[in-house]
C-alpha cells in the first residue's frame, strides 16, 4: 500500500471541508453534521494507499462526486454520505451489512444499487438482467441514478488520464446511456456537458475547431451581449420586475449538431449565444402571466421571429422543464435566443428532478410529466418473467424525451416521440382500441391509415372495427414501448398457440399420407418449407402459414447431394511388412478401404498427417500428433496412411479465437468465414472479459489447406491476436 504524502493528505482534507463547508443541506443539525464525517472517514481509510489512473489518491473521486450531487444537483445528507462511500464496496473489505450497521439501511440500499450499477458497467455478461435490476432500484430510489451521474460526470472530466481505447469505450456509453438519461431526469446542465465531453473524445478534430472558434469569438461577442441587454435591463428595472441576467454560448455539441442538420459552417449557425432573464419572488400562481409580459417588453425592443417561440411553460416538456423561449433581431442583424423563466423554472432546468422534488409539495404545482415516466418505469417492471433484453430495449426507447403532443376528441393531452403514428395514439388511449383500430381522423376532418405520422397539435379521434386484428407489420410503424409491449404480448401469446396446435397437427397430417412423423421426415419438411427449425415448422403450419398440399414431395424429397459419405485412404506399407503391391507416387500401397472411422479426440482432416489403428470394427484414424494416438502407439501397431482422393467431404474442425473485443468484431469474423472463404458454421461461441474477447466457432473444412488459409485471414482481422485449432477436449 502507497504512503500519501503530507501535500497530499492535507489536499485530502481541504477538499473534504470544502464539500462539508458548501453543502448546507449537510449542516441541518450537529447529527447530521457526524455522519457526513463519518462517511468521510470510513472511505479515507478503506480507500487509503490507492490511487487513479491519473496518480492523484482515489478518495478525491469520491468526494467530488459528493460535490457534484450536493453543490452541483442539490441533493441531501443521504445521497453525500452514499457518494462518499459509493465504491466502497465493490474495491474495499466493507460490506453493505457494515454500511447498515454504521449509518443506515436506506443508505446500504442506495450504495448496493451503485454497486450494481458499476458492475454492470465493467461486464457484458448478463448485461441486461443485471440493468433490470438497476431500473427497479431506480424506480424505489431515484438518487441512485442521479448519483451516478455525477460519478459519470466527474469520470469523464478526468477522462484524459485513461489509454485511447478506455476513452472511446467510456464516451460512447455516456453517449449512449448516461446523456439521455440527463436529459430525461431533466439535468439540461450535466447533460450538456457530457455531450460536449464525449465529442471531446469521439471527434477530438471537430471539438477542437468549435472550441477554438468560440474562444476566438469571445470578447467580441460579450461586447455585443452588453449591447444587446442594456436596453431590456433598462426596462425591466422601470417596471420594478426583480430579475437576473446572464448569457451563455451554446454547448459545442449543440452547435455541431446544428451544423450537421442544416449543412452549414460555423460561421452561419445565427444563434450562437443565448441570453437568460430569470424572474425573481414570482408567485406560483402568476409566473405564466409575468414571463409573457417580459417578453413583450422584449418584443417591443426587437423584433421577434415567430417560428422560433417556443412555450414550454403551457405545455412544459416531459422531464419538468419549463420556459418560454424566443429568438429576436438584435443589433447589426444578428439573431439572439432569449428564454424568460422564474427562479423555480430555472431551479428545475438546472437541477432537474432534485428540484422537482423540493417544489412539487406547492399548491397548485401539478403532477410532472417525469413522475408519469417514472410510474411507467415501475409499471415495467409488474411482470418478473418479461425477458431482460427487450426490457432493456424499452426502457432505452423510453430515456428520450418525448417531442410533440395530441389531442383525444374531448381535449385530453397525450405526449409523444417524433414519428409516432395513429397507431401509437391508438394504444396510448387503451390495449383494445389499437388492437381493433383501422385508421384516424385528424383534427375532425381527414381519415388517413393506422401509420399516419402525428404532428404536434393533432387532435385525433381512432376508428375502429370488431373484426381487425393486429397484424406483424404493426411493429415497424409504432414507436412508442406502451405501443410496442401491447403488439409483443400478443404475438407471443399467438405464437405459443399456433405452436401447441402445429405441434398436434403434424403428426395427424402425416398420418393421413401414410408418413412417419420420424426426425429424418421432419428435417425434410423443415427444409422443403425453408423454416429454421422444426419449432418453426410447428409455428407456422399451426397458424396455416404453409402449403400443405407440398408436404408428401418435401418429405419424400431425395436430395442429390454433391457430397460422398467417405474418403479412399492409402495404407502405407510399414518397413517391416513385405508386400510388393504397387506404387504411387513413390509411397507403398498396401490396400484401399472405407471401413474406418474418425478419431473423436483429434478430428484429422484431409491434409493432416495421419496413421490408423486396426480393430474389430475397422481402422480408426488418428493425427499422427495426437496424444491418444502417441500413448496408443505404445501398445499398438500404427499403419502410415495417405488421404487418395479430395472430394466435396466436409469434416468438423475447432477453431479459438482470442482479441481485442470491438464493435463489429463478431461481423468481420463472420464476413471472413462465410463470405470471403465460404466456409459454414455449425456453432459458434463468444464471450467477453474486461474488453478481451474469446471465441470458438465449429466449422466444416474440406482439407488442412483450406483451414490454414481461413486462419491466416482471421489472423489479419483488426484487434485479432491469435488463431488456433483446438481438440475437443480442450475446447
Amino acid at each position: 500500500m502507497a504512503e500519501f504524502s503530507q501535500e497530499e493528505k492535507d489536499n485530502i482534507q481541504k477538499q473534504f471541508e470544502d464539500l462539508l463547508q458548501n453543502s448546507p443541506k449537510c449542516h441541518k443539525s450537529e447529527e447530521t453534521i457526524a455522519l457526513v464525517r463519518k462517511a468521510f472517514d470510513v472511505a479515507n481509510e478503506a480507500h487509503y494507499g490507492t490511487r487513479r489512473r491519473s496518480g492523484e489518491p482515489y478518495i478525491l473521486h469520491p468526494i467530488a462526486v459528493a460535490k457534484i450531487v450536493s453543490i452541483e444537483i442539490g441533493l441531501g445528507s443521504k445521497s453525500v454520505i452514499s457518494a462518499l462511500l459509493h465504491d466502497v464496496v465493490e474495491d474495499t473489505d466493507i460490506t453493505l451489512e457494515d454500511i447498515s450497521n454504521m449509518f443506515n439501511p436506506k443508505i446500504a440500499q442506495i450504495v448496493d444499487g451503485l454497486t450494481k450499477i458499476r458492475g454492470l458497467l465493467k461486464n457484458k455478461e448478463g448485461q441486461a438482467e443485471n440493468f433490470k435490476k438497476i431500473v427497479f432500484t431506480l424506480s424505489e430510489d431515484v438518487r441512485v441514478i442521479i448519483i451516478k451521474l455525477a460519478d459519470r460526470l466527474h469520470n469523464m472530466r478526468t477522462l484524459d488520464s485513461m489509454s485511447p481505447e478506455k476513452q472511446l469505450r467510456i464516451a460512447e456509453e455516456t453517449n449512449t446511456l448516461f446523456v439521455p438519461l440527463a436529459h430525461r431526469l431533466g439535468f439540461y446542465k450535466i447533460k450538456m456537458e457530457l455531450e460536449d465531453l464525449c465529442l471531446k473524445y469521439l471527434n477530438p478534430t471537430v471539438y477542437n475547431d468549435i472550441f477554438r472558434q468560440l474562444k476566438g469569438s469571445e470578447k467580441k461577442r460579450i461586447h455585443y451581449l452588453n449591447r444587446f441587454c442594456v436596453p431590456i435591463m433598462m426596462t425591466l428595472e422601470k417596471n420594478n420586475i426583480n430579475y437576473s441576467i446572464s448569457s451563455r454560448s451554446k454547448s459545442i455539441s449543440s452547435i455541431w449538431a446544428k451544423m450537421q442538420k442544416k449543412g452549414i459552417s460555423f460561421d452561419n449557425v445565427y444563434d450562437v449565444f443565448a441570453v437568460r432573464i430569470i424572474l425573481q419572488d414570482v408567485p406560483l400562481e402568476e409566473e405564466k402571466a409575468m414571463c409573457w409580459r417580459v417578453y413583450s417588453y422584449i418584443t417591443d425592443k426587437y423584433t421577434p421571429n415567430p417560428e422560433r417561440l417556443r412555450d414550454w411553460i403551457s405545455t412544459p416538456k416531459d422531464n419538468g422543464y419549463e420556459s418560454l423561449h424566443t429568438t429576436v433581431m438584435g443589433p447589426d442583424g444578428t439573431w439572439v435566443e432569449v428564454q424568460i423563466r422564474t427562479q423555480r423554472m430555472d431551479d428545475i432546468a438546472e437541477q432537474g428532478y432534485a428540484a422537482h422534488w423540493r417544489y412539487k409539495n406547492i399548491d397548485g404545482f401539478e403532477q410532472s410529466q417525469l413522475e408519469v415516466w417514472m410510474k411507467r418505469v415501475r409499471s415495467s417492471l409488474v411482470n418478473p418473467d418479461e425477458d431482460a433484453l427487450k426490457f432493456l430495449d424499452d426502457f432505452k426507447l423510453n430515456l428520450y424525451a418525448t417531442d410533440l403532443f395530441a389531442f383525444t376528441p374531448k381535449g385530453e393531452m397525450h405526449r409523444f416521440p417524433i414519428g409516432a403514428t395513429a397507431l401509437d395514439f391508438a394504444y396510448e388511449i387503451h390495449s383494445e382500441v389499437g388492437n381493433h383500430a383501422i385508421g384516424a381522423r385528424i383534427n375532425k376532418g381527414k381519415v388517413v391509415g393506422v401509420d399516419y405520422k402525428l404532428e404536434s397539435g393533432d387532435q385525433v379521434e381512432i376508428l375502429t372495427s370488431d373484426s381487425q386484428k393486429p397484424q406483424k407489420e404493426w411493429l415497424k410503424i409504432i414507436s412508442t414501448s406502451k405501443a410496442k409491449n401491447a403488439l409483443d404480448q400478443i404475438f407471443k401469446y399467438e405464437k405459443r398457440k399456433n405452436f401447441v396446435r402445429g405441434q398436434q397437427l403434424l403428426p395427424k397430417l402425416l398420418e393421413e399420407r401414410e408418413l412417419p412423423a420420424s426426425p429424418t421426415i421432419i428435417n425434410k419438411l423443415v427444409q422443403g418449407y425453408g423454416v429454421a427449425d422444426k419449432n418453426e415448422l410447428y409455428e407456422k403450419l399451426g397458424g396455416d402459414e404453409l402449403n400443405i398440399e407440398k408436404m408428401v414431395e418435401y418429405a419424400t424429397h431425395k436430395r442429390q447431394s454433391k457430397k460422398i459419405t467417405f474418403w479412399g485412404l492409402s495404407f502405407m506399407k510399414n518397413e517391416d511388412e513385405t508386400d510388393d503391391e504397387q506404387e504411387e507416387s513413390g509411397v507403398k500401397v498396401l490396400r484401399h478401404s472405407t471401413n474406418y472411422t474418425i478419431a473423436s479426440c483429434c478430428h484429422p482432416i484431409p491434409g493432416d498427417e495421419v496413421i490408423g489403428f486396426e480393430g474389430k470394427n475397422g481402422w480408426v484414424i488418428h493425427k499422427k500428433n495426437c496424444p491418444s494416438a502417441i500413448e496408443r502407439q505404445q501398445t499398438e501397431n500404427a499403419h502410415k496412411i495417405k488421404w487418395i482422393s479430395r472430394q466435396e467431404q466436409v469434416f468438423l474442425v475447432t477453431i479459438q479465437m482470442k482479441g481485442k473485443d470491438r464493435i463489429g468484431m463478431l461481423n468481420d469474423i463472420s464476413n471472413v468465414i462465410s463470405n470471403q472463404l465460404n466456409v459454414n458454421i455449425r456453432t459458434g461461441h463468444i464471450e467477453t472479459v474486461e474488453h478481451e474477447f474469446i471465441a470458438h466457432f465449429d466449422l466444416y473444412i474440406h482439407d488442412s489447406q483450406q483451414l490454414n488459409t481461413l486462419m491466416m485471414n482471421l489472423q489479419k482481422v483488426k484487434g485479432m491476436n491469435k488463431v488456433e485449432r483446438i481438440e475437443q477436449q480442450e475446447k
